[in-house]
């Protein structure tokens, strides 16, 4: 297929695609998909390899926001049954971060609901991190707080972080029709501050909410321009008690065909397979290891993931492995220093996009619904970090 061809040199190129390629990735057929990530997984092994680098989330304080981003169970107003409690000590923390670095996990992603946080919860995390830090190793630190205000991301920095995640989620135009509580806009600028301070930046999206071929292209066009180091694509989990509870559009096949749009638009940068990839992914999810290069391991904020060993099982199965914490993930020519690293602020780098006009020339393909709604995947965390049971590692 010349259009495959086409986008494979362009990804061992770093070459940007143009909107009419990217959005023809998403049209292509059923028949084609083997081909399209056979495609793109020669792009994904020219720049990572066969290694999978794991991460493990702790939710530092869960529910109780008073954002009201539609798509999550802590939003305000949630009615999900989700687990509630407020801020984990340092110490409680970190015993749930060796979990999830026992069972393999190089980075551990620090997340806590709220529109962000006090300069009071910045010395709190700043501790975690500490402890965190003296306990393990080699292991990355990432935070995700909400929005940043001026200095924040600095002190973060200064604490031992080594990273920051703030998504984007869904395009410019539609993000009005998710969360009316802040913008875009915020959640750009809080990734800008965090490459400001030095910081890995860390923003993907959400699929599944709805949203049109030409949405998906945007916003992973703008966060390609946006340039961080590790682009999470999640699949919208839709948990009972929330405004998309009945979102349920997604297949296999499309999810597959997502990851393979992200991977060359952004080649070569960490593309984690993040929140959904079980309840959307299923039986299909070792053929997204060809497309990504990261996932997150075990249990996810509010619900329950696959079980750890299953996680790693599946890895080796595929004949992928573990990256070690010895192991630099990205690229060269990204961890370097160079174009495409975190070391300024203005998020152009190499992956910037200009003057890209929208195109119509590719029919959007109309997105198959699912025969029924799969509710029996999505299961409410009950375990791990706020409870007195064992993590899911």
């Amino acid at each position: 297929m010349d259009l495959l061809n086409t986008l494979v040199d362009k990804g061992l190129r770093r070459e940007l695609p143009s909107r009419e390629e990217a959005l023809a990735v998403l049209a292509t057929s059923d028949d084609d998909l083997l081909e399209v990530v056979a495609a793109a997984g020669k792009v994904r092994r020219q720049w990572f390899g066969r290694r999978v680098k794991l991460n493990y989330l702790v939710n530092l304080k869960s529910g109780l926001c008073p954002e009201d981003c539609s798509y999550c169970s802590q939003r305000l107003g949630s009615k999900a049954e989700i687990l509630k409690y407020t801020w984990l000590k340092p110490d409680e923390a970190s015993q749930a971060a060796a979990a999830g670095v026992a069972g393999g996990a190089k980075r551990v992603c620090l997340v806590a609901s709220g529109r962000g946080p006090t300069d009071r919860d910045v010395d709190r995390v700043s501790k975690t991190i500490e402890a965190i830090k003296e306990q393990n190793e080699g292991v990355e630190v990432c935070a995700c707080l909400g929005l940043l205000s001026e200095g924040q991301a600095e002190r973060l920095r200064a604490a031992g972080a080594d990273a920051y995640n703030h998504n984007l989620n869904t395009s410019e135009a539609t993000y009005g029709d998710i969360t009316t509580t802040h913008t875009y806009e915020d959640r750009v600028d809080t990734v800008q501050q965090a490459q400001a301070a030095g910081l890995s930046a860390c923003s993907g999206l959400i699929a599944g909410m709805g949203e049109s071929d030409e949405d998906l292209v945007d916003v992973v066009f703008s966060l390609r321009a946006l340039d961080p180091d590790s682009v999470p694509v999640n699949f919208l989990i839709p948990v009972e008690g929330t405004p998309l509870a009945k979102e349920w559009h997604l297949t296999p096949q499309r999810c597959l065909r997502i990851l393979a749009m992200v991977r060359f638009v952004c080649p070569d940068v960490e593309v984690r397979l993040a929140g959904g990839r079980e309840v959307h992914l299923r039986s299909m999810q070792p053929l997204a290891l060809n497309l990504v290069n990261s996932i997150f391991l075990g249990d996810y904020l509010t619900t329950e993931g696959q079980e750890g060993k299953a996680d790693l099982d599946m890895i080796a199965d595929a004949g992928f492995e573990v990256e070690g914490t010895d192991t630099t993930t990205l690229p060269e020519h990204r961890a370097g220093g160079g174009c495409g690293s975190h070391s300024g602020g203005s998020g152009s780098g190499c992956g910037s996009v200009c003057g890209d006009e929208p195109s119509g020339a590719v029919a959007e393909e109309p997105v198959a619904e699912v025969l029924s709604a799969r509710t029996d995947l999505v299961t409410v965390r009950r375990r791990g970090a706020g409870t007195d049971l064992a993590p899911n590692a």
